[in-house]
């Protein structure tokens, strides 16, 4: 008992000072910085070693004159900036990485503009993320800042140990089970004159358990006709076919080679659009009317086709859009917020 409650104390400490030494962002871009603790012997030029930075930098981000000394347990604030913060897909040696803790309700996106637009391929492959989905209280990897700092470990490091603890009074092997060793004696004395009838009715069985199969595939037919009927329109606009606007894109865009592309804001306007039936309007300043325009969120591959109705209004609420969709749209492309960062490909008009 009491070595199980000194092992809970040691872990917790490991715990603990692993979360202090984690180098956590703080700040938007372009002011990103991290905090740090002064220890003993630390010094204005041993800091800026350590964060790949002149002292000079630190000491005016912190507002101090670097005659004055550092004192035990101050907290110093480090800058990242384009000298010392790399985020790169390849930040090479000598770097240690830098960690931004996920908010409640935070998306990809999010992460990726207030750090700088630090590109979404490299966010999931420094963390071996499969998709966009992030977990709140997650720890992801933004980039990497410069020096000769020791690397950091992640407090999650330490977490498989108790697991390891309750296996060890594992009452498994004092069964051992030599027990089943006799019971596999048994068909020996059987021989080989109980398995030849044995494999005469199983090779029979097979055959009529293969007939019943094939019915089933039947009925999947009638199942796939009524999915095709599902997204109808309301009559509003009859010169449409029915299908959506994606036949009428291919044909416009020769089958998507000759295409204009855009990247950037998107936002909404209300429509009276059926929600999944396919059939989108956009107001867009490039594209001329009867235009098909394919948007594309790259946080998740959605796409929709929407039909150009006229030029976005000279508003200031519509400033650096570069679209803006009927909000029937918004569960189609998997997303329900004010701005959208999304790819747009559209007739090339030469």
């Amino acid at each position: 008992m009491l070595k199980s409650v000194m092992l809970g104390v040691l872990m917790a400490g490991t715990i603990r000072v692993a979360a202090q030494d984690t180098l956590l962002v703080q700040g938007a871009s372009p002011d990103l910085y991290l905090t740090h603790s002064v220890k003993k012997g630390e010094t204005w030029y041993s800091l800026g070693r350590a964060y790949g930075l002149s002292p000079k930098e630190i000491a005016a981000r912190n507002k101090m004159d670097m005659a004055t000394g550092l004192s035990l347990g101050k907290a110093v604030l480090i800058p990242l900036n384009k000298n010392n913060f790399v985020q790169t897909k390849s930040a090479g040696a000598g770097v240690r990485p830098v960690y931004h803790r996920v908010a409640e309700k935070e998306t990809l996106y999010r992460i990726h503009v207030n750090y700088g637009k630090v590109p979404l391929d490299n966010v999931r492959d420094w963390n071996r993320l499969t998709g966009d989905g992030v977990q709140k209280d997650a720890f992801l990897i933004v980039g990497y800042v410069k020096g000769s700092g020791q690397s950091v470990v992640l407090p999650t490091a330490p977490v498989p140990a108790p697991a390891d603890v309750t296996a060890a009074p594992a009452p498994k092997p004092a069964e051992t089970k030599p027990q089943p060793a006799p019971q596999e004696t048994k068909p020996v004395v059987s021989s080989s004159q109980t398995a030849a009838p044995e494999t005469k009715p199983k090779s029979q069985a097979p055959a009529p358990e293969t007939k019943p199969v094939t019915p089933p595939s039947q009925p999947a037919a009638p199942e796939t006709r009524p999915v095709e009927k599902a997204p109808t329109s309301l009559g509003r606009t009859p010169e449409v076919p029915e299908g959506g606007f994606e036949p009428a894109f291919n044909q416009q865009t020769g089958n998507g080679r000759d295409v204009t592309k855009e990247k950037g804001p998107g936002s909404w306007f209300k429509s009276n659009a059926v929600v999944g039936s396919g059939k989108y309007y956009a107001l867009h300043n490039a594209a001329p009317r009867g235009t098909i325009v394919k948007v594309t969120n790259p946080l998740n591959g959605r796409s929709v086709y929407a039909k150009v109705l006229d030029a976005i209004p000279q508003l200031k609420a519509n400033a650096n859009l570069i679209i803006k969709l009927s909000d029937a749209a918004m569960d189609a492309l998997g997303t329900n917020e004010g701005r959208f960062y999304c790819e747009l490909s559209y007739e090339d008009v030469k």
